[in-house]
């Protein structure tokens, strides 16, 4: 077993997008998941999962308790060892400090050497209380799924919750590579207000599984930002847009971030790319094309493509993305969950992620409507 570390404010979504990187991933406790496997290239890639540790054990979220875990467990590595502990989200108290230092003296105790700069392994302590999302809590006693489609809301707090109180200890195994401050939209050759950030994008292109020998399309691509974080992970990258000016400028950014040599920050060849001026709803590509199609709605009530109405241009969108694709992601400043069930598709989650005052973005993850159950 492993342990998930999460970021961002919405456990469900990012234990959603763990699941590009990880096998029967189930929430244990405010910001922290287990998985019975992982795909430790592929934890490189995540969003909102900072690291993933083989799982030596979990008991309550007090020192004492993670003392008597460490000395009881079976610690089958040599080398030197470090002791990293984190109060998630401050939500425990415990002074982290001590708990290191006493854990580091139970491992001195037990014959290891301790190397606080370059360590041979590190053990990930994890402090955590509060409440999870009874959906959450379903998934965890019964498997991932079982919650069925799942809607969450970062500032729901009249959604039914259980209490957990836990201290998890693990040897890191992977951790994801934190970069996407290199990649803010206002830093980019192209920028246009509104442009998704990249650590969303990046998000987005893992709930619709890009990897290398993978091909992901964006038929309404503005800026390119879902194209360049796709092309980091090593996927292919096809992108449309109705606006010659967003074509351009997709191309511009593209360009800088995957026309390189080298490999992409997470240790993956970087993907190919092509962009086009083109119509979302009359793609120029035959049925089952690509993998996965991704999409950022137009937010507000106007289509950006003259002769579509906004409804027009979104139902049209999903139809022709499940006719090239099995599994697609939309994000949009509404639902469109009854255009998307109409398409042909079903709902495998739902998410609501409020961004400020005036906006929240919904984030539907598609699969085929005939897919077997």
């Amino acid at each position: 077993m492993y342990l998930l570390e999460l970021g961002g404010e919405d456990d469900a979504f990012a234990a959603q997008e763990a699941r590009s990187a990880a096998v029967d991933v189930e929430p244990l406790a405010p910001g922290l998941a287990v998985a019975s496997t992982i795909v430790p290239e592929r934890i490189r890639g995540l969003a909102y999962t900072h690291r993933a540790s083989e799982l030596v054990g979990h008991t309550d979220a007090d020192p004492a308790s993670a003392r008597a875990l460490l000395e009881a467990a079976p610690l089958d590595r040599e080398g030197s060892v470090a002791v990293r502990a984190t109060d998630v989200k401050g939500t425990t108290g415990v002074d982290t400090a001590a708990a290191e230092r006493a854990l580091g003296q139970v491992l001195v105790d037990r014959g290891f050497d301790v190397d606080l700069e370059t360590p041979d392994h590190e053990l990930r302590v994890a402090f955590s209380t509060g409440a999870i999302a009874a959906d959450a809590a379903d998934a965890r006693e019964n498997g991932p799924g079982a919650a069925g489609e799942t809607a969450t809301r970062e500032d729901d707090t009249d959604a039914p919750t259980e209490s957990e109180s836990v201290c998890a200890l693990g040897w890191l195994a992977a951790e994801s590579v934190r970069d996407f401050g290199e990649r803010r939209p206002t830093d980019k050759p192209f920028f246009q207000p509104g442009s998704m950030d990249s650590l969303l994008a990046r998000a987005i292109s893992n709930l619709a599984g890009a990897r290398p020998g993978t091909t992901i399309l964006d038929p309404m691509c503005g800026t390119g930002g879902v194209l360049v974080e796709g092309g980091l992970l090593g996927a292919d990258v096809i992108g449309t847009d109705a606006q010659s000016k967003m074509v351009r400028g997709a191309r511009e950014n593209l360009t800088h971030f995957l026309d390189r040599e080298a490999p992409s920050p997470v240790g993956v060849e970087r993907g190919d790319w092509f962009v086009a001026r083109g119509d979302g709803t009359q793609l120029p590509l035959p049925d089952d094309a690509v993998d996965a199609v991704v999409f950022d709605a137009p937010y507000g009530r106007q289509s950006k493509i003259e002769t579509h109405r906004l409804s027009d241009l979104v139902s049209g969108a999903l139809s022709e993305s499940r006719r090239v694709a099995d599994r697609a992601v939309l994000v949009a400043d509404r639902s469109w969950a009854t255009e998307a069930r109409a398409a042909g598709w079903t709902i495998e989650a739902a998410f609501e992620r409020r961004v400020h005052r005036s906006l929240t973005r919904y984030v539907l993850v598609l699969g085929p409507a005939d897919a077997p159950s």
